[in-house]
């Protein structure tokens, strides 16, 4: 089955007492039982629920996975994810990664005796020398946020088995659509599902895709116990949204390159992070492992001080200054006051993240009107 008619079918069978082709809301908390024990798989939504189950399948089979779990944020996979480390456990991650990521792992996980290495992966070899007894997991983010950093999944792969290490996936910023990591050789794919997935800026939700079974069982257990699972209608909410998806991944891609293409040689443009340039750092691998280049873009004002670069992110008028990405409409973020604001100035600034720089979130709106915008803005 395609992708586009996994995103519209996978998962989800019309419903036996109606008919219905549309996924029905679960609205419950619980299920009737006609005997103890005789539940049809369905006791508590917190466990489980149709909806979501639906969702689930769906997703599990957009990233060519086995099993799938939907969280009630992205925050909420992740958390689970690192619950499957003890105290001396060490974890291998990325030195431009999600702010959000690096506060969880840094502020709540640390404090329970486990330790983080954050690294240039850019380099797959680099990834060797920090890789000892403890090290329990290694946490990639490609394309990275906000730089746009390539990380050659398949070779840290390879790391990864040959050491016995859980290798996870953050592919938030590319889609199902555009990569998919397990089919090279992920352990666990992770997605804030309230990007691209959802696609329309009115759910929040994470969600993680895998292939093993026991894997599967550690993380459901987590899940079910900890109650980080999302009620019946965002699930029905992601559902709807993942029908588009690849349609809306073809536009964000084509608009992304227009836009791209227009500030690469813009005289107030000093530096652009976009992975479809061939000069962009690792394009080749690039170009190996995603399909496109997806939507999301970031730049260096060329002279622009704070007050500067906040005049020209509260400029725009189709663009709309707000945290979050993968909608429909277009976003621009300043990272050093929004989304990384956690992660600290020295740490920020060793991969680029400066206050001058804006993230882009390229929607799917005329792109005649984006480019306008841009110049209006950038004037």
């Amino acid at each position: 089955m395609k992708f586009g008619t996994k995103a519209i079918h996978a998962g989800q069978e019309p419903d036996p007492s109606t008919g219905a082709i549309m996924t029905p809301i679960y609205q419950t908390s619980t299920y009737w039982q006609k005997s103890p024990g005789d539940n049809k798989g369905f006791e508590y939504s917190r466990g489980t629920n149709p909806t979501r189950k639906a969702l689930e399948s769906c997703l599990a089979a957009l990233e060519n996975a086995k099993f799938g779990l939907a969280f009630s944020s992205g925050m909420g996979a992740t958390d689970a994810v690192m619950k499957l480390l003890a105290p001396g456990d060490e974890v291998i991650a990325g030195n431009d990664l999600y702010g959000g990521s690096y506060r969880i792992f840094t502020k709540i996980f640390s404090n329970y005796g486990i330790k983080f290495h954050f690294i240039d992966m850019s380099d797959p070899n680099h990834v060797k020398n920090y890789v000892n007894d403890q090290t329990k997991l290694i946490w990639i983010e490609t394309p990275t946020n906000p730089t746009m950093q390539i990380v050659d999944i398949a070779a840290v792969a390879v790391i990864a088995k040959a050491n016995d290490i859980l290798l996870a996936v953050d592919n938030t910023f590319a889609s199902p659509y555009l990569q998919n990591p397990i089919d090279l050789g992920a352990d666990i794919v992770m997605h804030s599902v309230t990007k691209y997935l959802g696609g329309h800026s009115d759910v929040v939700m994470g969600a993680l895709m895998l292939n093993d079974e026991d894997l599967y069982k550690r993380l459901w257990f987590i899940y079910n116990a900890c109650g980080a699972t999302p009620g019946p209608m965002d699930s029905f909410l992601v559902l709807r949204g993942l029908k588009t998806l690849h349609l809306r991944m073809r536009a964000h891609c084509e608009n992304g390159r227009k836009v791209a293409e227009f500030l690469k040689n813009h005289p107030k443009v000093e530096k652009i992070y976009w992975p479809g340039f061939t000069d962009h750092p690792n394009h080749d691998i690039a170009k190996k492992q995603m399909r496109d280049f997806g939507g999301m873009i970031s730049i260096t004002l060329k002279g622009a001080d704070l007050q500067e670069t906040y005049r020209i992110a509260s400029s725009f008028n189709v663009f709309s200054l707000a945290e979050s990405l993968g909608g429909v409409e277009s976003l621009i973020n300043h990272p050093v006051s929004m989304t990384h604001g956690s992660i600290p100035k020295a740490e920020r600034d060793k991969v680029g993240v400066t206050d001058n720089l804006l993230r882009l979130s390229v929607g799917v709106e005329d792109i005649e009107d984006l480019l306008d915008d841009l110049k209006q803005a950038l004037s």
